[in-house]
């Protein structure tokens, strides 16, 4: 009876290992890489690999297969290697702009699986959407995104005797008791008023010594050249018609307003002040020393330091100059690509990751989620770690002034990462100390030159 019992059990067991065996070879595989943005950290794959157990628990019908690249500077490496042997992934995320522009032609047109799927794009603001739009194409839905804000330490300004910057879009600055518009000319106002030497003069007095400096009105925290810009003046500088970039006037302007404010106002840190004593590191609004920085949303990772020494808070990014608001806006998603055989198992996944996951990955890439289902667990840890802050609603009110994908401060141009590089080469020569003696339109018919000869290279 036992030997019976046990050969029943012993099939029984078989039937069972067979079938899952046969469910797991009936499910649809899709994969998903990760190493072209975040996701390569101890912490996060971890919490990666959790999101895969959940969704393949969730269903029957797809087997989630991730691969993590070992860091993200051999990322592209590996993405590269998987497109040459013809196995492509079906997703790639988390993915910046601009770490997707070396592979612009992988990216698949969710168009179709998104009306097929009924998946509700209108929680987005429409300005987000756009961002991912390439003419007709849809190449991505909005996952994590990061507004550019203003940045002040309330402290400077409370010394200094000023109103504290508009903390809602329309609202205008109050200076000398007048209303004024908040923009860029506002802004370079007071950051001189902000800019003190070691006598205790100002930048807009006759005794102010730019050689001794301690504490300045602005700068553009650990932003690109190409950032920089498009905080003052989002353009859209790649004609594919013609295959040429033009350095816009309202660019050329910016520059101009930028050399002066370090060079000659000195109301911005150069890189030489940036990286002194006075600030520690170049993490200069940390020091407080610095009374406002302009810097996308995930700088908030950054001032661990600030608590205890000084209270800072969010304002609105002034206006650009062409009189409009503009923000611009560093954006994380998943990706589908164009090779990946089972496209519309591949969106069901990407659908996963950009809402019921979202809740899992977002804190762990740090990341402010585009859906507003999910945004108030960020804001909640942000305002448990700096209780001080309070104007935490500009961050999802900027998102509706986001530059759209043309005129994004990462928007492809052929060539882009070497073009990249030529921009920063220029940024540092406006900073260094090249930069008080520099023709500025010269530079910029230089660099414009350079860039048409490596987008056409």
């Amino acid at each position: 009876m036992k030997k019976r019992f046990s050969l029943f059990l012993a099939l029984s067991l078989l039937l069972v290992i067979s079938s899952v065996i046969v469910q797991a070879q009936d499910k649809i595989t899709v994969t998903w890489f990760v190493g072209l943005g975040g996701g390569t950290e101890l912490q996060q794959i971890d919490a990666q690999n959790q999101v895969v157990a959940d969704f393949n628990a969730s269903q029957d019908a797809i087997e989630l297969v991730i691969t993590i690249a070992p860091s993200y500077e051999t990322g592209r490496d590996v993405m590269s290697t998987l497109i040459a042997a013809g196995t492509p992934p079906d997703i790639v995320g988390p993915v910046g702009v601009g770490g997707s522009n070396a592979y612009i032609d992988q990216w698949a047109d969710l168009t179709s699986l998104v009306d097929a799927s009924g998946f509700d794009l209108s929680v987005f603001d429409p300005a987000l959407v756009d961002l991912y739009r390439d003419g007709d194409a849809l190449v991505g839905i909005p996952f994590a995104v990061f507004p550019s804000v203003m940045y002040y330490n309330r402290s400077l300004f409370d010394e200094a005797g000023l109103e504290y910057p508009p903390s809602e879009f329309g609202e205008p600055y109050v200076l000398d008791g007048e209303e004024v518009e908040w923009n860029y000319e506002t802004v370079a106002e007071i950051a001189k008023i902000l800019t003190v030497d070691a006598d205790g003069n100002d930048a807009t007095m006759d005794g102010f010594d730019p050689n001794n400096v301690i504490q300045f009105g602005l700068n553009f925290q650990w932003a690109l050249q190409r950032l920089i810009w498009s905080d003052m003046q989002p353009e859209d500088i790649y004609d594919p018609a013609a295959n040429s970039l033009v350095i816009p006037e309202s660019w050329r302007t910016a520059t101009e307003w930028l050399q002066d404010g370090i060079w000659n106002s000195s109301f911005i840190p150069n890189t030489t002040y940036s990286n002194s004593e006075l600030f520690g590191s170049d993490n200069v609004f940390q020091s407080g020393n610095l009374a406002m920085a302009i810097t996308p949303l995930w700088y908030t990772c950054c001032l661990g330091d600030s608590v205890g020494n000084f209270e800072w808070d969010f304002a609105v990014v002034p206006r650009s100059f062409d009189g409009e608001y503009h923000v611009s806006t560093d954006a994380d998603t998943f990706r589908l690509t164009k090779g990946s055989a089972n496209p519309e198992a591949a969106f069901t996944v990407l659908s996963y990751l950009l809402t019921d996951a979202a809740s899992t990955l977002a804190p762990t890439y740090g990341a402010f989620p585009a859906h507003p289902d999910y945004q108030q667990p960020f804001l909640d840890s942000k305002a448990e770690q700096y209780p001080f802050v309070e104007n935490w609603d500009i961050v999802a009110a900027s998102l509706a002034y986001n530059n759209p994908g043309n005129m994004h401060h990462e928007a492809w141009f052929p060539n882009w990462q070497k073009g990249t590089d030529r921009i920063a080469a220029f940024n540092t020569l406006l900073f260094g100390e090249t930069g008080a003696d520099i023709d500025i339109q010269a530079e910029l018919d230089a660099l414009e030159a350079d860039l048409n000869s490596i987008a056409n290279e």
